[in-house]
């Protein structure tokens, strides 16, 4: 600032268009309790600080910028006579938190009509008392408005995430309920097999050869080949035929089996070669018995396996007993969202990771990005399921000089020209009604841009739809609050 406050002119603030409506008692006051400034190249005020005046400028340039992830990025420069910055909601009172929303520094010697925000809020009551209740409904009601449809846009992702996870879960809890009620079955035939080959003094001296068998298979149940349906028919056909010509009863049964476990006719003859011909068709059947237990056992392993990996996703996706802030790998990030819609998704859609993994670990807050992966990917699938052909969904990771770069494309019809600058606009959408609210995107950039200093933008040709976020390799400040609505 350069020497003391000097007193306005009336005609000066009337030439402004912000004052030039006001009769000349109302100008009267503003030079009353309102002076005017010169300040030096420099900050005038700094965001997040108390606000105490509103600044109108008469002459010079002034830059307003906002804090974005730890850095400052300007959001507008002018030299335009009576532009005014600084605190222009005192009018709402303690209604909401009387604190610069931007910073504001000048870049050459300007003046500026500076008027105290109590005086500025008491003359905005008093003279324009139905304006301010028109500005009060307008601010409360489009930010009550914002706060509702988004809570309605996170119930939304929430209400499709669990539908999708509970379907997902399903399947393996039901196979390993299947599997466990068929195993009882089979434990009880195998008690009863070799109580009945123990009950026989000819056949019990074949326990000690069909317990050797038996852990000679565990390799080949354990590990089973992977056949083809003809493949598999064709070994089962020749099981069953060795079985028929040993005499021994229900091959057609037997067979899958021993073929799903992997053991064929060669192993079928190590068994009658080390067993005598009168005990060989209970122990076939004993045998028989004890594999599919191991294969059941598999199967609910296998479907055990498959639920606590869901949950270990979903745990990832909501990032529970973690930190807000922290160090994190996107692709385990990808991953759990990818697992998290994958109903969603569904057989349609092909699914194409291109991941660089040599990138490290960012600093993020990883639940809010997985917000911003399921709002890309679910727009990508929106966009693909809404086309004749199937298509593919490539999610794709690299290194873009200091930042990670993270891209979700799709191969669908793609964004027009005219609405691409419209789609992280709030509100706007083209899903059909009661299908999207329009604030997916804008949630998207806001964390992406406000939260983490990144930059999310889109690029689009009918076919090749790509949503590309970019986000800082170097460390954010954890504390830094969201940007507040103006």
């Amino acid at each position: 600032m350069t020497g003391g406050p000097v007193r306005c002119e009336e005609q000066e603030l009337r030439s402004l268009f912000l004052f030039e409506k006001l009769d000349s008692d109302q100008l009267a006051r503003l030079c009353r309790d309102g002076r005017v400034y010169r300040f030096d190249p420099g900050t005038v005020y700094r965001e997040g600080d108390p606000a105490a005046c509103l600044f109108v400028l008469l002459e010079g340039t002034v830059v307003l910028s906002r804090r974005v992830g730890g850095q400052e990025v300007d959001v507008n420069r002018t030299s335009a006579r009576g532009v005014y910055a600084g605190a222009f909601q005192a009018y709402l009172g303690d209604q909401v938190p009387q604190v610069y929303n931007n910073s504001m520094r000048i870049t050459e010697p300007s003046r500026f009509f500076v008027l105290p925000a109590d005086t500025f809020a008491e003359i905005m009551r008093e003279w324009f008392p139905m304006a301010v209740h028109l500005l009060e409904g307008l601010f409360f009601g489009t930010k009550n408005t914002q706060e509702a449809i988004g809570q309605r846009e996170r119930l939304l992702a929430l209400g499709s995430l669990t539908a999708g996870l509970t379907h997902e879960l399903n399947n393996p809890a039901a196979a390993a309920a299947r599997a466990a009620s068929a195993l009882r079955e089979r434990v009880a035939g195998m008690h009863r097999g070799l109580g009945e080959i123990a009950a026989d003094p000819h056949q019990r001296a074949g326990l000690e050869q069909l317990t050797d068998l038996r852990a000679s298979a565990a390799d080949s149940i354990s590990q089973p080949p992977a056949l083809t349906p003809l493949q598999a028919a064709d070994h089962e056909d020749a099981v069953v035929d060795w079985l028929d010509e040993h005499d021994i009863d229900d091959g057609w049964q037997l067979a899958p089996a021993f073929v799903q476990a992997g053991l064929g006719t060669d192993w079928l003859d190590r068994i009658a070669r080390a067993l005598p011909a009168d005990v060989l068709g209970p122990a076939v059947h004993w045998l028989n018995c004890t594999v599919e237990t191991e294969l059941l056992m598999n199967e609910i392993e296998d479907a055990t396996g498959r639920v606590s990996a869901l949950v270990n996703a979903a745990k990832q996706y909501a990032q529970l007993d973690r930190a807000p802030h922290r160090r994190a790998d996107v692709h385990e990030l990808l991953d759990s969202t990818l697992v998290m819609l994958a109903q969603k998704i569904g057989p349609r859609i092909r699914v194409v990771k291109d991941y660089d993994r040599t990138l490290p670990p960012i600093p993020c807050y990883p639940g809010e990005l997985n917000q911003v992966w399921t709002n890309l990917i679910d727009n990508a699938v929106s966009a693909l399921h809404g086309s004749d052909a199937d298509g593919t969904l490539t999610v794709r990771t690299a290194r873009d000089g200091d930042r990670v770069l993270v891209e979700i494309g799709d191969t669908g019809p793609g964004i027009p020209p005219e609405i691409r600058d419209r789609v992280f606009d709030p509100f706007f959408t083209t899903k059909p009604v009661g299908e999207g609210t329009g604030l997916g995107l804008d949630i998207s950039w806001r964390i992406v841009v406000n939260r983490h200093g990144g930059d999310l933008r889109v690029e689009s040709v009918p076919g090749d739809t790509r949503f590309q976020v970019r986000l800082p390799l170097t460390a954010t400040n954890p504390d830094t609050p969201q940007e507040q609505q103006s």
